[in-house]
């Protein structure tokens, strides 16, 4: 009979493939068994802190073999893991601990040194002694399918996060679907942040599987570092989000040599960033992928091979095997094929709900009146409609709710938090699309009285939000524009207009002039002076790495992406570049 428990379905494989390779991070490399006893170890350690069953275990680590250790020692305890994201501010990293009402927090040194939650027991799972001391053996503990595997935490309209509570009976169902094709994803590159749902197939794919995680260093990753993991690795499987496939479909198709499978989503797919990709590379297969976190991440697929043609749309298919996928009108009956209607998902892998918020639960996961009595469907909010083949197309969003560099984004709680800046009578928080497909957040605010630091009020949203939440231009209104029945006309609030504080200083020599043109053309901004800051500009993380892209190809230098945060500016980056061609030579 087979198992719905994760550490049961990962015994089976490590008394398989004892010896094969599990995870590796660099130089460093676990086998199976290695992998089992380090996880048992801490485990133990856990049980001895006083974790038991649906216990809530924090962990806050850098990405790294540790940080696999800790999820699976805490599921072997009988545990529940809450991702929490290392970038996110002091604030909200407690606010998920203390929600979460965590028993036990698992960190490591350099999450330690960076200052950590508090309020609860932790353990430095690198520097650990009483860790090392615990038996190697199997803990044992009774597990059930239906306790919680995990706790993530997405963006939510009250101004807080929810925590949405997964059970290991929807991510085993989802590793074990046979849709899948285990061998394409042998070797998968382990380099979303850990605190989002992509984890859950980052790590149980290959895990559960026989295959392998490779740990892409932490901190951020520049296209020829991305490049050279897939390539000297031999990466097989990844995921990158809708955003990221088409920046490096667009700037560096080279990236995508030698790899199996790609599986992409989160917004809306480009179908030429497809086709450039499948031209270059046919025997790759490109899995556009759809879900949310409150159905355990993915629920529809659609492969697409070298014989795809490009539509407007690339469809995100169809359901996987025993999930439901319904589109539904304002009265919850389908609609035909070609109509748009809003997606509810039953069937695997609907989660219990969010945790702690039983208000929150009732309001998106509804009764299913297609499934068997009790059942449930999750709302998700999102729009759709079937093509003539009745594949799903992807449209957008029907709520307030947004993709941001592939993180889903409540405008709300974005609000929320600009609200709390002091002076301010009125918030609000709109998506603008760039020509490149790319959305950027902006923040109109109406001063109670005078006029609004905007300067300190974008530190202080830093402080409340993590970076893909800050809006990258802050906007100062007399009033908001009303339509004429009196409601907010998000129409015509006025484009932001990125101008650096300082003077426009012109390029005064070749290289910066090439650079001037080159951050330009990346940031969809007319005019860039040597002194412009590329974040200031409204630069985020997508369009940084276009911009390095951008600098390989017609520069022929490649850049750490911790470069451009040094020095965002034209003329810094060319005194960085002529000290670094004065050096070589």
């Amino acid at each position: 009979m087979e198992s719905f428990v994760i550490p049961e379905r990962f015994a089976e494989q490590v008394a398989r493939t004892p010896d094969a390779m599990a995870v590796s991070a660099g130089a460093v490399k676990l086998t199976y068994r290695e992998l089992d006893e380090r996880a048992n170890r801490l485990a133990h350690r856990l049980i001895g802190l006083g974790v038991r069953q649906d216990d809530r275990v924090a962990v806050l680590l850098e990405r790294s073999i540790d940080l696999v250790v800790a999820t699976l020692a805490t599921v072997k305890a009988g545990g529940v893991y809450v991702p929490v994201h290392e970038d996110y501010p002091p604030d909200r990293r407690q606010w998920v601990v203390d929600h979460a009402e965590v028993t036990v927090l698992l960190a490591d040194t350099a999450t330690r040194g960076a200052g950590l939650p508090g309020g609860v027991p932790v353990v430095v799972v690198d520097d650990d002694p009483a860790t090392a001391e615990q038996p190697a053996t199997d803990p044992s503990v009774p597990i059930h399918p239906d306790q919680l595997a995990y706790v993530i935490h997405t963006s939510g309209s009250t101004g807080h996060p929810k925590g949405v509570a997964v059970t290991q009976r929807d991510v085993v169902r989802l590793i074990f679907n046979t849709q899948w094709t285990p061998a394409r994803h042998a070797r998968v590159l382990m380099v979303a942040p850990y605190a989002f749902n992509v984890s859950t197939y980052e790590i149980w794919m290959p895990l559960l599987h026989g295959g392998r995680i490779v740990i892409a260093p932490a901190g951020r990753l520049e296209p020829a570092k991305l490049r050279e993991l897939i390539a000297g690795e031999r990466i097989t499987g990844i995921h990158l989000t809708a955003g990221l496939f088409r920046v490096l479909a667009e700037e560096s198709l080279e990236t995508f040599t030698g790899l199996s499978e790609i599986l992409t989503g989160g917004d809306v797919i480009a179908p030429n960033a497809v086709r450039r990709v499948l031209d270059t590379c046919p025997d790759i297969v490109i899995r556009a992928m759809y879900g949310v976190t409150e159905c355990s991440l993915f629920s529809a697929h659609h492969p697409l091979t070298a014989s795809y043609r490009p539509g407007t749309l690339v469809p995100v298919g169809d359901a996987f095997n025993d999930v439901d996928i319904h589109i539904l009108d304002d009265r919850l009956s389908p609609v035909p094929n070609g109509i748009e209607g809003e997606i509810y998902i039953g069937g695997r892998g609907v989660a219990r709900g969010y945790f702690g918020r039983t208000d929150l639960t009732a309001e998106s996961f509804v009764a299913d009146p297609f499934g068997e009595p009790g059942s449930r469907m999750y709302r998700t909010g999102d729009l759709a409609r079937r093509n003539d083949d009745g594949l799903i197309e992807f449209v957008g969003r029907a709520s307030s709710q947004v993709k941001i560099l592939g993180f889903r984004v409540e405008l709300a709680e974005v609000e929320a938090a600009l609200s709390g800046y002091p002076g301010l009578a009125q918030v609000v928080v709109v998506v603008r699309e760039l020509e490149s497909g790319e959305k950027r957040l902006v923040g109109y605010v109406v001063p109670e009285s005078g006029d609004i630091d905007l300067g300190a009020l974008r530190a202080h949203a830093k402080e409340k939000l993590p970076d893909y939440m800050v809006p990258a231009a802050l906007i100062q209104l007399e009033s908001l524009p009303l339509t004429s029945n009196g409601k907010l006309d998000r129409k015509a609030m006025p484009e932001p207009d990125f101008e650096a504080a300082s003077a426009f200083r012109a390029p005064e020599t070749p290289l910066q002039e090439k650079l001037c043109a080159i951050f330009s053309s990346v940031l969809e901004v007319p005019k860039v002076g040597i002194d412009d800051s590329f974040f200031d500009l409204g630069g985020q993380s997508l369009q940084a790495m276009r911009l390095l892209s951008r600098i390989r190809t017609e520069l022929d230098v490649d850049l750490l992406i911790n470069v451009l945060f040094d020095v965002p500016t034209v003329a810094g980056l060319a005194d960085h570049l002529d000290d670094a061609a004065a050096a070589a030579a």
